[in-house]
């Protein structure tokens, strides 16, 4: 080895895992992860109309800062569905987290080491008990998935395990189809998976070495254990996918009768209309998420933070108004805050955090978000998050959208 790669070997900034942007999560994902693995954690469909527009609509807003006022220690804290949060981030339900060995548990061991909330997907690659037990501040989100019997067995099973409440999730449609392509997803990791991948893993000895422990593989298990009984087996990707398709999307009359059964705090998830938001606040829903699926469902829709402000400003005395959607950096976080939010929910900025560095890579994710929440207010000469309006934004002629008001 050459004097000038030693040194390299030994310079700590090489080495050290800590990233200082979710833009360089990603990078450090893409690098670390087979192609096939990494393009499942890339987000939108068809053209990515609103993938993009989801994280570009928050570059068009800018801030009016004033220079002084602030105190040397702000208040970031927040309460949420019922949960006090030290900071208004929480993580976003996400299905198959199987890119880490440790997937969800990971997810929520590192969002409890920052004090904050767990959304736990009805496709997670963990059973709801496991999460549970290393987060109490967990929350189990639903599809509308089988008979009313079966979501109900599931809301049942995850009050069980001790959840604090539902995220019913409404927007989905079933689609296919990306410009830049869509991963080969296997219905179960078989020898045959294995041989399949192997040519990519090889190439990513270090990602191939984390499925090692104690001398023996683990192999990422793809399939869905909360939508079984706690003591069957999960049910593969793919037969719950199946299963969904073949489910008659669920009314509001369907809504309302899950709300009836449920005792606890309850969000409709994938919300833009103003008439929705109404409508979910009628059924006697406790928070909603202004949300798109991250630009995962229908091509075309605006970013969320177009529609918050008017929807905040009409129903955040009634329910817990979040915003779910582009969510990259704390800046990101004041604006959405600005615009009327109590909180926002990330989704993909903790699965790059979990690609690249595992738990820790999430807790790196959840800090950033908090000290950049923290340098905003102090840049724009605010004290506490609850003190943040529309006056402290420049917003451009014609940028909110309003729909169904």
């Amino acid at each position: 080895m050459s004097k000038i790669s030693e040194l390299a070997e030994k310079n700590p900034w090489r080495r050290n895992p800590w990233f200082e942007t979710v833009g360089e999560a990603q990078k450090r994902a893409r690098k670390r992860l087979p192609k096939t693995v990494y393009s499942s954690l890339v987000a939108g469909t068809q053209a990515g109309i609103t993938v993009n527009d989801n994280m570009d609509a928050f570059t068009e807003l800018g801030f009016a800062p004033h220079v002084i006022g602030t105190t040397p220690e702000r208040n970031l804290a927040t309460t949420v569905m019922g949960q006090e949060l030290p900071f208004p981030v929480m993580i976003s339900p996400t299905g198959v987290q199987a890119v880490d060995p440790d997937g969800e548990v990971a997810v929520a061991r590192a969002a409890a080491n920052r004090g904050t909330a767990m959304g736990l997907s009805s496709f997670a690659s963990k059973p709801v008990e496991e999460v549970t037990a290393v987060n109490d501040k967990t929350f189990f989100q639903i599809y509308w998935l089988g008979s009313r019997e079966d979501i109900l067995a599931r809301a049942q099973r995850a009050k069980d395990a001790g959840c604090k409440g539902l995220i019913v999730t409404t927007d989905w449609v079933f689609n296919v189809g990306r410009d830049w392509g869509s991963p080969e997803i296997p219905e179960k990791v078989d020898l045959a998976a294995v041989a399949k991948l192997a040519p990519e893993m090889i190439t990513k000895p270090k990602y191939a070495l984390s499925w090692f422990r104690d001398g023996k593989l683990l192999i990422p298990d793809l399939t869905a254990p909360n939508i079984a009984h706690p003591d069957q087996t999960g049910p593969t990707f793919f037969d719950v996918y199946g299963q969904w398709m073949n489910t008659p999307p669920p009314t509001w009359e369907d809504l309302q009768w899950l709300r009836e059964q449920w005792d606890g705090e309850f969000m409709v998830k994938g919300i833009t209309r103003m008439d929705d938001a109404k409508r979910a606040r009628d059924i006697g829903a406790t928070a909603i998420s202004v949300s798109n699926h991250g630009g995962n469902n229908l091509d075309g829709t605006p970013a969320t933070i177009r529609v918050l402000g008017p929807i905040a400003d009409e129903l955040g005395n009634d329910l817990d108004v979040l915003l779910d959607g582009g969510i990259r950096r704390g800046s990101d976080v004041a604006k959405a805050l600005a615009l009327g939010a109590k909180a926002v929910m990330i989704g993909r900025a903790y699965l790059w955090g979990l690609a690249a560095n595992g738990q820790a890579g999430v807790e790196n994710v959840l800090d950033l978000m908090r000290m950049g929440l923290d340098s905003t207010l102090m840049g724009i000469g605010k004290n506490d998050v609850a003190d943040l309006t529309r006056d402290d934004l420049i917003i451009p002629e014609g940028f909110e959208r309003i729909f169904g008001a």
